[in-house]
């Protein structure tokens, strides 16, 4: 059955011989998208909530007008279904379809374009089709290097997400290939779910789920359980594997504007203390959850004086620099880089104010020369920045030898011996960057040579090609 088969046709027809030839595809069966089977799909999964879906369309009028068609774009098009990113028909009747299939949408207009239509294509109030193809469909992948991705299977409730700090209650069922080798229900701490032998994947996944969602995690080694793996449930090491994950209730941690300066100096050296025992147990990703929720916390406080802001900037400052390790650690060098240049930022100095016998002055300012109160956090702010930081420069350093950056590495190592001469690592790793540079351009002149070799003797069998004539 095609539209071309029956179109144009009224709206009743149209129901009428959809309804005799397909289903009513809506959850509540009110049937506003009935569907008609033109061309089976694989056998197996259909798409789930949130999975990236690929498709090809072409809609028409009851009249048979054709108003819009990927095919002549000459281009499909792809979306994540079940989010509200399309007509509500689309997501209903495209988590219906197999990998494959091609089949015909009749969409009412509470499912499609509503009583307003679309300008010079869709009358107001009009029923409209789809021919549809699905062509792939995979699921939702949460980070940059798609070692977490996520299909839902049961839609959540609300608008909220579970932070970092926040305590959740899920049930968790964990499968390496076809066999179940974790079952239960547990409530931890978001960010320290590796506490309860929890995986990094589901942890770091908590954010983007919402109460009453259940949802499956496949999870890369390096989000699972690595290149240890885990003995106590008979997963070796570097194995993918599969969490389902329902989350049956949270409760939020206070976030960064909901404290006061004080409160977040009484968290942060706990905080400190748990990143510092995850970094010694080598759990270098848990670690960079902790100190990076320092940061968020510290970065842009001021505090009431001068011995206040000197204890945030001091967080700040081994914050950052245990970011830095934590990502040496790690393998990540540009990030490590990263943290290294922002302790080049973190406050040294401050002036020290009295924010109390300040403030009424800071008023009767605004109102005699009308200047805002933020104009009067200019009061606080650097003037003198960390440069020659012996533990920054060092890092970096070890970072940019890594990434093979060596005039950049011997900077900071001789910085580190300008600021201490009596560094020893830091002469060393001197000496290091001038053996690898030597043995770096020898490669080059040998590369060099060789090309310039091919080329000679390709412009000689060209002179002899031509002397033959």
């Amino acid at each position: 059955m095609t539209t071309d088969q029956f179109l144009p046709m009224d709206d009743n027809s149209a129901t009428a011989v959809f309804d005799a030839n397909g289903v009513d595809v809506t959850p509540r069966k009110d049937r506003g998208v009935f569907k008609v089977v033109r061309r089976q799909g694989l056998d197996g999964d259909r798409p789930m909530i949130g999975d990236k879906v690929t498709v090809h369309y072409t809609g028409k009028l009851l009249s048979g007008k054709k108003f819009d068609c990927s095919r002549e774009r000459k281009e499909p098009f792809c979306f994540n279904v079940g989010k509200g990113q399309v007509l509500k028909a689309w997501d209903i009747g495209v988590m219906s379809m197999q990998r494959g299939e091609v089949c015909t949408l009749l969409c009412k207009p509470d499912y499609a374009y509503g009583p307003t239509g679309n300008p010079d294509k869709i009358p107001p109030n009009s029923s409209v089709v789809f021919e549809m193809e699905l062509l792939n469909f995979e699921g939702e992948i949460l980070t940059t290097d798609g070692g977490i991705v996520r299909r839902i299977k049961v839609k959540g409730e609300g608008y909220s997400n579970p932070n970092d700090g926040a305590s959740v209650d899920v049930h968790l069922e964990g499968r390496c290939g076809d066999r179940l080798f974790d079952c239960r229900d547990v409530s931890f701490v978001v960010g320290e779910g590796e506490d309860k032998g929890i995986p990094l994947g589901v942890d770091r996944a908590m954010d983007k789920m919402q109460r009453g969602e259940c949802c499956l995690l496949y999870l890369k080694p390096k989000y699972g359980f690595g290149s240890e793996g885990k003995s106590e449930y008979k997963v070796g090491p570097d194995k993918d594997i599969v969490y389902e994950v329902t989350l049956k209730d949270f409760k939020r941690a206070k976030e960064s504007w909901e404290m006061d300066v004080n409160e977040k100096l009484d968290v942060v050296s706990v905080v400190k203390n748990k990143g510092n025992q995850y970094f010694k147990a080598g759990r270098h990703h848990q670690a960079v959850i902790q100190y990076q929720r320092i940061i968020s916390w510290l970065e842009f406080e001021c505090g009431t004086g001068i011995e206040q802001h000197k204890r945030i900037q001091d967080y700040v400052l081994t914050a950052h620099l245990n970011l830095a390790l934590c990502f040496l650690r790690l393998k990540e060098f540009s990030q490590a880089v990263e943290s290294c240049n922002k302790v080049s930022c973190v406050t040294l100095t401050a002036v020290h104010i009295d924010l109390h016998n300040l403030l009424p002055a800071m008023f009767s300012c605004r109102c005699m020369l009308n200047v805002s109160p933020h104009s009067c956090v200019c009061l606080c702010k650097v003037i003198e920045q960390d440069e020659s930081n012996e533990k920054a420069l060092y890092r970096r350093g070890e970072a940019r030898l890594l990434r093979n950056e060596y005039s950049l590495a011997m900077a900071d190592f001789q910085k580190v011996l300008e600021v201490n001469p009596s560094n020893r690592a830091a002469r060393g790793q001197l000496s290091s960057c001038q053996s690898k540079m030597k043995e770096h351009q020898e490669q080059e002149k040998l590369i060099y040579a060789n090309m310039f070799q091919k080329f000679a003797d390709r412009d000689s069998k060209v002179c002899e090609l031509s002397i033959l004539g």
